[in-house]
């Protein structure tokens, strides 16, 4: 069962890390909420005839008893990605994308770190692993002088928010349906968003329709698909590893770059790549001697 989790949260790490095209190419139209906000309500409504089919098929729903629970995992998953998908898309306005990338995965510090407080244990075969990761990330994603800007800020907050984000997930996902509570926090991430569009940001049908493609997959496939995936594959797992497998997704960015855009893998990056690959196996083994 852990390793099917484990394989369902390395494909949501996929899915994300070869999203990131798609979401530099939206930006180049749309302001962040704009494209924030249509990709989540493009994923919730594309979410919905999987739930109608999963329903169909299941012989039993889980009834009215879980429907308050679900209500609020929904809204309060899609607060936390709100928050923290804004301030990534902001942050990565005033900074380089590779110190984006090496601040946001601070979660895989962060998640065990906060873990602690909710009395979460933590091996400290975890913990090595969450260093190796970190190591990885840097030899991964600095490749000039690290600095604190405006930018930094942002995302830094932004990857504190994505680590609570894990933790609400872990909380409520084994309660409810992932799939709807999935489908519930993308319609609030999107409606959150159209305030500040209006307040903020000049949309327009032939910006849209310039980031369509963009939108579809970085809606329907980053956001329908990862999160459900994430929610899915982080039942009944352990959030520490998640995160791990789930940082994946910066190694996966690099590697898209190298063989969709052409562009160059440096020594550099490989060995980033993988002490990041190392990392994730390190994690595994206390699960695995475990359960078997």
């Amino acid at each position: 069962m852990k390793t099917k989790n484990g394989l369902i949260l390395f494909l949501t790490a996929f899915i994300w890390g070869t999203a990131f095209v798609a979401q530099s190419v939206g930006m180049d139209y749309l302001g962040p909420f704009s494209f924030n906000g249509i990709r989540s309500l493009v994923g919730g409504l594309a979410l919905i005839p999987c739930i109608a089919v999963l329903d169909r098929m299941d012989r039993k729903s889980e009834g009215e008893k879980n429907k308050k629970t679900l209500i609020i995992g929904g809204i309060c998953c899609g607060l936390c990605l709100f928050a923290a998908s804004s301030l990534q898309q902001i942050g990565i306005q005033y900074t380089t994308v590779g110190k984006a990338g090496f601040i946001t995965a601070f979660y895989i510090v962060l998640v065990p770190v906060l873990g602690i407080f909710l009395k979460k244990r933590i091996g400290w075969k975890v913990w090595v692993a969450v260093a190796l990761s970190l190591a990885g990330l840097y030899f991964l994603c600095i490749t000039e002088a690290f600095t604190i800007g405006k930018g930094d800020v942002y995302v830094f907050l932004c990857a504190l928010l994505f680590s609570i984000h894990i933790l609400v997930i872990d909380y409520f996902a084994p309660k409810t349906d992932g799939v709807k509570m999935s489908c519930i926090q993308f319609f609030v991430v999107g409606i959150l968003s159209l305030p500040f569009i209006v307040a903020y940001e000049s949309i327009t049908l032939a910006a849209v329709a310039k980031s369509a493609v963009a939108i579809l997959y970085a809606g329907v496939m980053s956001s329908g698909v990862g999160y459900t995936l994430q929610i899915i594959g982080q039942k009944n797992m352990n959030p520490a590893i998640a995160s791990l497998i789930l940082s994946l997704e910066s190694s996966i960015s690099v590697l898209a770059g190298w063989v969709i855009l052409g562009q160059s893998l440096s020594v550099r990056e490989g060995f980033g790549c993988a002490m990041m690959f190392a990392a994730i196996i390190l994690a595994q083994i206390p699960d695995r001697a475990k359960n078997n």
